[in-house]
């Protein structure tokens, strides 16, 4: 399952791919390798906008091996063969679900595919049995918290390996089987 060794698993972990249905295309959210091109970019925009944003100590950036690990699942939306977005299931030893690497390109932004993005680790959590996610944002990232927020998420203490910081918040939402 993390392993990263082929380039894209388009059968999807546990539930069907999601599909979202947008003028003249369909976006699919499947579990894929960080390793390809077109994800790496994805990243790398990511990495680029994240660091202009907060310093170095209040990044917590998952570089691409970390994604690989057995206990990650790291999903990519795409259209046709187009990158637009990606997001990450980090499953903790102690039984929580951390939503990890979520990003969305700009040009693709207004459509939706934060929330599909983060209903697709939701329901993979779900599937994995977890009863919790968390995570960690910034407090600069307006739409980010917008999405967490008005998926259910509520603000809480720092977690796992995570310290205080004053540029960070720490979020959680409980899943209940079969509910989104």
């Amino acid at each position: 399952m993390g392993d990263c060794r082929g380039a894209r698993t388009d059968a999807p972990i546990g539930a069907p791919p999601l599909e979202h249905a947008m003028p003249s295309e369909t976006t699919r959210i499947l579990v894929e390798s960080p390793r390809q091109d077109d994800v790496r970019q994805l990243l790398t925009a990511l990495d680029a906008y994240l660091e202009s944003l907060f310093p170095p100590e209040s990044n917590h950036i998952l570089g691409i091996e970390a994604l690989c690990a057995p206990e990650i699942r790291f999903f990519v939306a795409r259209s046709g063969r187009d990158a637009l977005g990606c997001g990450a299931l980090r499953i903790d030893a102690s039984g929580y679900g951390e939503v990890k690497r979520m990003y969305v390109r700009p040009e693709a932004r207004g459509r939706r595919l934060g929330r599909a993005i983060l209903a697709r680790i939701e329901d993979e959590a779900r599937r994995e049995g977890i009863a919790h996610l968390l995570l960690e944002t910034g407090i600069y990232q307006a739409e980010a918290l917008a999405l967490y927020r008005h998926a259910g998420f509520v603000e809480r203490e720092p977690f796992g390996e995570y310290r205080p910081d004053p540029l960070s918040l720490f979020m959680e939402k409980p899943l209940r089987r079969g509910a989104r």
